[in-house]
């Protein structure tokens, strides 16, 4: 039986010589993964509506290991992502971790529309790094390992004032960063922001404006916190890393 659902392609791999195997993030199934026949071929329908990040309405057969897409037709393209390597580079890293932190067939219409906005963001020309971080947040937080920043990771007590520890899972007050000798300092101005971009929901963000040197201390941290609690190894983030160092 094939069913019609709406989703967003992650990523897509080669499959013998002419089909490539698609991997779906559908709004009412969850992750899922098909075969598209003949995609590879240039002249194949298939083969514009299984591009990454396209949007779109796809009929696929979903079984107990991998399913079969018959047709599909395109919402949003996406194209001014695949079109400009700086906002491929994010694309690619959010797809990715979306892809190893949510399990199969598991539905989060939430977290499906919240990328499914910054996408369409990124498309558009805004901030594609603090877009990033504030997906990063609500991954962490799928994933159950979220840093701790409305508060006092050690004492539970609120404070203005707070540095961030990334071994002890988020913000430390004064009174605790002691337990931290490589607690990173936080501006208190970035404490708010961070607070913030921690909850917001994209749907209701307008332009939020980060000092570079804030942003850039916001991404070390989010990668160090990744690197000590998420635990696995995701490629695109290393060429985004790159393309950062040429930026």
């Amino acid at each position: 039986m094939f069913n019609k659902c709406e989703a967003l392609i992650l990523r897509t791999q080669d499959y013998g010589e002419t089909h490539k195997i698609v991997t779906l993030f559908t709004k009412d199934i969850g992750k899922v993964g098909v075969i598209a026949r003949g995609a590879k071929k240039p002249k194949s329908r298939m083969a514009a509506i299984t591009q990454p990040f396209i949007h779109g309405e796809f009929l696929i057969q979903v079984g107990s290991g991998l399913g079969t897409m018959q047709q599909g037709e395109v919402i949003h393209s996406l194209r001014p992502i695949r079109e400009d390597i700086i906002k491929t580079a994010y694309a690619s890293y959010l797809a990715e971790l979306t892809d190893k932190m949510v399990d199969q067939k598991q539905p989060d219409t939430y977290l499906y529309q919240q990328l499914m906005e910054i996408l369409l963001a990124i498309g558009e020309g805004k901030d594609p790094v603090i877009l990033t971080i504030i997906y990063e947040f609500k991954m962490f937080q799928k994933a159950g390992f979220a840093p701790t920043v409305h508060q006092c990771v050690n004492c539970g007590q609120t404070s203005d004032a707070y540095v961030f520890s990334v071994s002890e899972g988020g913000f430390l007050d004064s009174r605790c960063a002691h337990l931290d000798e490589h607690a990173i300092g936080i501006p208190p101005k970035l404490v708010k922001i961070i607070q913030l971009l921690s909850r917001v929901d994209v749907t209701r963000i307008g332009n939020i404006s980060i000092k570079e040197e804030n942003k850039r201390l916001l991404q070390r941290i989010m990668e160090a916190y990744y690197d000590q609690h998420g635990g696995y190894y995701l490629k695109s983030r290393k060429f985004l890393k790159q393309l950062d160092l040429l930026q």
